[in-house]
């Protein structure tokens, strides 16, 4: 068996200035999390199955990839994660990662932070659910991450790349809904959004038309893609 650290690549971030709330840098921003070669708490104990805690930063993509094939299958996130429009990077990062891991088929242990309804409205139900979700508001929380459980399954809302379009193929609202991008201004949107970009920097019309379809999410100033990569279907296709 290899050692737990084979062929993981593990990107830390720059430090923050000082007298700085946080990291400035979108990639820049770390996140903790503990992996593992199994689902079961109790399989982690045993020799070798355990990668460990690290400090992670940078592309989500080629990372998660590459833990994928080192074999990470679990991951745990110790810090609460926010929903909210308001998230900090931290959270919004988090996110991020979140959507690549479950993109692999990876389960992830977090709690969800809600302050303002939005977990109850389906936005990020396609993403791994979390343990709970803790909002302050009595039998909100259960019920959120209850309906979180019961209707998550493995391409929710998932994307493919063919040549000159990007195909969405959205289930978080019960039936399907179908996207079908070819638009260029679009495609290079889609592109950078992928691992996050400042709102600033996606035409206002594409920005526009992304939002609607409920595709982006808008955090920490920046805009996210919410659909997971299609690395494999899951299911036969007619089912996603």
């Amino acid at each position: 068996m290899p050692s737990p650290s084979a062929d993981v690549t593990t990107q830390t971030s720059p430090s923050s200035p000082p007298g700085s709330t946080g990291p400035t840098d979108w990639t820049g921003c770390a996140i903790e999390i503990a992996l593992s070669r199994d689902y079961l708490p109790d399989a982690a104990q045993v020799t070798g199955m355990s990668f460990g805690t690290r400090r992670v930063a940078g592309a989500w993509r080629p990372l998660v990839a590459d833990l994928h094939r080192a074999g990470v299958r679990h991951a745990r996130l110790p810090a609460p994660v926010d929903l909210c429009r308001d998230a900090g990077f931290a959270s919004a990062r988090a996110l991020v990662l979140i959507r690549e891991l479950t993109a692999r088929a990876i389960a992830v242990d977090w709690v969800a932070r809600c302050h303002d309804g939005c977990a109850g409205q389906g936005m990020f139900d396609h993403l791994f659910p979390p343990d709970r979700v803790d909002s302050g508001a009595s039998g909100a929380d259960d019920q959120a991450v209850r309906g979180w459980r019961d209707s998550f399954f493995l391409g929710k809302c998932v994307f493919r790349r063919g040549p000159g379009f990007v195909e969405v193929r959205d289930r978080r609202a019960g039936a399907l809904e179908l996207f079908t991008i070819d638009e260029p201004e679009h495609l290079v949107a889609i592109g950078q959004l992928t691992e996050g970009v400042p709102a600033g920097q996606v035409p206002a019309p594409v920005r526009r038309d992304l939002a609607d379809a409920r595709l982006i999410a808008a955090q920490a100033g920046q805009l996210w893609w919410l659909p997971t990569p299609a690395y494999r279907w899951p299911f036969p296709a007619l089912a996603v």
